[in-house]
């Protein structure tokens, strides 16, 4: 059963330079952590596979942030060119421009980031850390495209969880790649049998599950939380 929030639940709005992101943010009581989920291309933060994820995550005690780095209409434009969603400067400048927003509200100023990143958005993810590596203290990627952060990959210092489906052969040799170019705390886990998506049974869970304990072990307390 899902934790109490010590908040109000539900929608809000993220200003982030000349727009404005929408996103829920979920904080239970005494949270360990805040985790903000990066998604990838043609998702949004009503994922149900990303929902499912949160609510494991919160079940461990951790705040959970689901938004959107795209606007409305520029998702709409991104559905026929495909171009923002390749955008990784543009995706991780509003997932940096959150991470600003969070520190300074009243709510979630107090909690350690981490980022879980699916696939272009693990890229934007990796980008965010390398730029506030003093206040994100883990990344997931699930699924994730770290190759197209390749000149970030080096600056990297938060420990980095890169989780990948074990029918996802091209995006293995991607994460590979990127594995070895990573200077940290860093692991590569292959889920036997899944694909890109992880739709297979039991897959999910197991993603849910490393998240859950990387983001536990890596996202230590910088106080109390903020409560009613």
């Amino acid at each position: 059963m899902e934790q109490k929030v010590s908040v109000e639940e539900g929608y809000i709005r993220i200003p982030a330079g000349r727009v404005v992101l929408e996103g829920n943010l979920l904080i239970p009581e005494q949270a360990k952590g805040l985790v903000v989920f990066a998604h990838g291309s043609g998702s949004s933060r009503h994922s149900s596979r990303n929902q499912y994820v949160a609510r494991v995550l919160r079940d461990s005690g951790l705040a959970t942030l689901l938004f959107d780095l795209l606007t409305m209409d520029e998702e709409a434009e991104d559905l026929i060119t495909g171009r923002l969603r390749f955008d990784i400067g543009l995706l991780a400048q509003r997932l940096v421009g959150t991470t600003d927003w969070l520190q300074s509200n009243q709510a979630t100023s107090c909690l350690r980031l981490g980022y879980f990143g699916a696939s272009t958005g693990a890229a934007a993810a990796l980008v965010a850390a390398a730029e506030r590596e003093d206040i994100v203290g883990a990344v997931v990627s699930r699924g994730g495209r770290p190759d197209l952060a390749e000149s970030f990959l080096g600056r990297v210092k938060t420990p980095t969880l890169l989780i990948v489906g074990g029918q996802d052969f091209p995006v293995i040799d991607m994460n590979r790649k990127a594995l070895a170019k990573l200077g940290v705390e860093k692991k590569l886990v292959i889920v036997p049998g899944a694909t890109h998506l992880f739709e297979e049974p039991g897959a999910l869970e197991q993603v849910a599950q490393l998240a859950s304990d990387w983001f536990v072990k890596h996202l230590e307390p910088k106080g109390l939380a903020a409560v009613n």
